[in-house]
């Protein structure tokens, strides 16, 4: 659960990044397909990157933002409540995921409606079948639009204005609604990110300039069409997966059909794309330092950094980054740890009493054979503090050991474990 909420922060701040920079700088360029496959391709490259294991020897966003095992205790002034360990860190993850979820579901159920009326207006009105699509003639009023290899048209607009069927064609040769779709997944996993659905928009844009585009080179009146364009631009937006003919961005369309010239240098402008999500990926890359510092994590907020040490133990340790396969616990990764360490603390009454809070740094070995050994602190904040974390870990059933050139080898963790008091509001 929070490598998924990890991932998803991640992407977050790289598509950011992205969308901000593209509605910034390569928007109405007069590129269309160009900026449409650079739209598409960096949203997936922000999807794709965080799931690239990146490390640095300093501290970044990731290592700083990620909390610790959270320990949570009532107020000493209530001492009928029972502290136990597992309270607080659990379930605000609980609550952001399940809060997540929820809005992704609303974001997917808006989508599967829209896509519902739009089959079962196609189901009730079959369509011939030309050359690479398939057309539906409609009777009553409705905005013509496209779906994959359907079109969709108005009797009377299919009689008197040919045009409107070359727009349409032009969507369905080129993919339209591929794009559409992708697009839509992507909002669904990101429905709290405002650029995203921003750019959803710039890309449905995108598709009607490069569909006028298409309609104007088969030597059709760019003044009769924009005309047309003005008569049918109020209609129904039912279907929001669809590619219509009377998409709202009317102006800028017109606009664009007027631009004649294309700068191609304006392409360049991409080339700053690269240090940015660069740099916002270094910023989210993991920490790996010496064995002896104390810092905040790695894969997972609770169980941070570790080195391999190979018997006898050599006078340079090996990097934790140079395991081939990282200790596992109970056959989940480090977070299933720290679940198991908040089930088992407690917070000491006798800490409760006299207020005390704070972190405890514990380093541990996990031996070739998995079991956990030289459990000690690095940091303290309280012996009885400090004790009780020391005996929860020490406690550990056996891991999963790492690896290296397909040998189990000792690999040391940091583990720092936050004791905090909530008081009652």
């Amino acid at each position: 659960m929070t490598g998924f909420l990890i991932y998803v922060l991640k992407s977050t701040l790289l598509l950011a990044v992205f969308d901000a920079f593209f509605l910034l700088v390569m928007r109405r360029n007069g590129w269309f397909r160009f900026n449409r496959i650079t739209l598409l391709a960096g949203s997936a490259a922000c999807l794709l990157l965080p799931l690239i294991p990146f490390r640095v020897n300093r501290a970044t966003l990731y290592s700083t933002w990620l909390e610790p095992v959270v320990v949570a205790a009532s107020d000493p002034a209530e001492p009928a409540v029972a502290a136990t360990a597992s309270g607080m860190s659990f379930s605000w993850q609980a609550f952001v995921l399940a809060l997540y979820l929820l809005g992704a579901l609303v974001a997917l159920v808006f989508y599967l409606r829209s896509y519902g009326l739009m089959f079962r207006l196609l189901r009730r009105n079959p369509g011939e079948r030309h050359d690479g699509y398939t057309l539906h003639l409609i009777d009553r009023v409705i905005p013509s639009f496209s779906w994959m290899r359907h079109i969709v048209i108005n009797r009377d607009d299919y009689a008197h204005y040919p045009a409107i069927l070359t727009h349409e064609q032009a969507h369905v040769r080129r993919g339209h609604s591929v794009d559409l779709l992708l697009a839509s997944l992507l909002t669904v996993l990101q429905w709290f990110n405002p650029l995203v659905w921003i750019c959803r928009s710039e890309l449905k844009l995108l598709h009607e300039y490069e569909a006028d585009d298409f309609v104007l080179k088969q030597g059709i009146d760019a003044t009769q069409y924009q005309l047309l364009l003005v008569k049918k631009a109020v209609g129904e937006k039912r279907f929001l997966l669809a590619n219509g003919f009377n998409h709202a961005q009317l102006k800028n369309r017109i606009t664009m059909m007027q631009t004649t010239t294309k700068a191609a240098w304006k392409k360049l402008f991409l080339l700053l794309l690269l240090p940015l999500l660069a740099g916002t990926t270094l910023l989210l890359a993991e920490r790996v330092t010496p064995v002896t510092d104390v810092i905040p994590s790695t894969d997972d907020p609770i169980v941070v950094s570790g080195e391999s040490l190979p018997e006898p133990p050599p006078e340079e340790p090996v990097k934790y980054s140079l395991l081939e396969a990282k200790p596992r616990f109970q056959d989940g990764d480090a977070g299933q740890f720290s679940h198991w360490v908040n089930e088992n603390l407690h917070y000491p009454q006798e800490a409760v009493k006299d207020s005390l809070q704070g972190r405890v740094t514990l380093q541990f070995t996990i031996e070739k054979d998995g079991s956990v050994t030289d459990v000690h602190v690095l940091r303290g904040c309280a012996p009885v503090l400090d004790e009780e974390a020391i005996r929860v870990v020490s406690q550990s059933p056996k891991w999963t050991p790492g690896y290296i050139n397909g040998e189990p080898v000792r690999v040391v963790y940091n583990f720092p474990v936050l004791f905090q008091l909530t008081k009652k509001k």
